[in-house]
Order: C-alpha cells, then structure tokens, then sequence
C-alpha cells in the first residue's frame, strides 16, 4: 500500500486542473476531477485566500485525502477587512482597524483557540500590515494621506534609481542601488539629509 503526497497552494474554491495541480496528479491515476471537486469544496470558505492544500493518495485503491492547512495571518486579517494589502508604512499610516472580536475570529479560525498568546500573534501580524485594533474605522483623510505617502515614495524611488544628467552608473552599483531602494530604505534616508540642510 504506497502513498503518495501532492502539496500545492490553491486559491479557496477555485482549483483547477492546471499546473501544479493536474500534471501532478496525472501519474497517481486518481480521478483528477473528482479530487478538484473535493478540494474546490472543503476551500470554498476561503475564497479569495491562497490555501496550502495536501492530497494524499493511495496508488494502489486510487483513493484520496484531502487535508487543507489554514492561511496565513496576514491573509485572514486582509479576508475580515476587506483589503487588498496592508500599509506600505506601517506605524506611519493605517490600512484599516480590527475589534477584539475579529481578532479572536481570526485567532480561532488560524490557531482553533482564542488563547492571549495567539491573539497576540495575530495582533502582531495586523499591526506590521499597519491595521490597529480598537480604534476605529480608516477615515477618508487617512486614506488619501496614505496614497499621497505611496505616491510620495514611488516617485522619490524612480528618481533616485535614475542615473542624473551625464552621470554614468557602473556596472554593479545600480544591481545594488535598486535592492536598498526595493525596501523602502534609500528613499527615507535621502528625505533625512534634506530635512537637516
């Protein structure tokens, strides 16, 4: 009696025959969609999340398993608020805000337990995403403040990645110029030296 593992991440309720799933399936000799109707099914709760998905399956009856993980914190906290992404700059400007009690929702749904030590996970999750809890829904000023941030930074990261009028770059400075300003970190300390002259 042989088992075989397939390990994929699927979007809730919709997987699909295409890679990675279907090619990996189509060895076993299990009825690929009668699997897909099965994980399609136990996902669709979770639609709109990316879900770690296990299917075992036996090679020699062509029976199955299914066994689906829980999402990521960050992906729960963005399901229960309805958001795209969190802050760019967390701490600096709010994506949104949980109650209490979509943070033991969450906790419960990630963990199966609203103990302090996970609600403290998911409440340090939500505040690197930049979403605080308890205080209160994002206020239309907050928002456009946030995007103007966003604005802000991308524009100060392409001028600062543009090499400057009959400037050359060498080769190798700008592979390692364009890595600092990805994380956000070239951009802020340029603002600081500005700021002090």
């Amino acid at each position: 009696m042989s088992k075989e593992k397939v390990e994929v991440m699927v979007e809730g309720g919709k997987a699909t025959a295409a890679p990675p799933l279907g090619p990996a399936l189509g060895p076993l000799g299990v009825s690929i969609t009668n699997v897909i109707e099965e994980i399609n099914k136990k996902t669709k709760d979770l639609a709109g999340m990316k879900v770690p998905v296990t299917v075992i399956v036996d090679t020699s009856t062509k029976e199955f398993d299914i066994k689906v993980g829980s999402p990521p914190v960050s992906a729960l906290i963005k399901k229960e608020l309805g958001i795209e992404k969190g802050s760019s700059e967390a701490g600096k400007s709010r994506a949104g805000d949980l109650t209490e009690e979509q943070v033991k929702k969450i906790a419960s749904a990630k963990f199966g337990s609203t103990e302090d030590r996970f609600i403290t996970m998911v409440k340090g999750s939500a505040r690197s995403m930049g979403i605080t809890i308890g205080q209160g829904a994002v206020s239309e000023e907050e928002k456009k403040a946030a995007e103007e941030s966003k604005k802000k930074a991308a524009e100060e990261a392409a001028a600062a990645a543009a090499p400057k009028e009959g400037e050359e770059v060498a080769e190798g400075e700008g592979g390692e110029e364009a890595s600092t300003e990805e994380d956000g970190e070239a951009p802020k300390e340029e603002e600081k030296k500005e700021d002090k002259e």
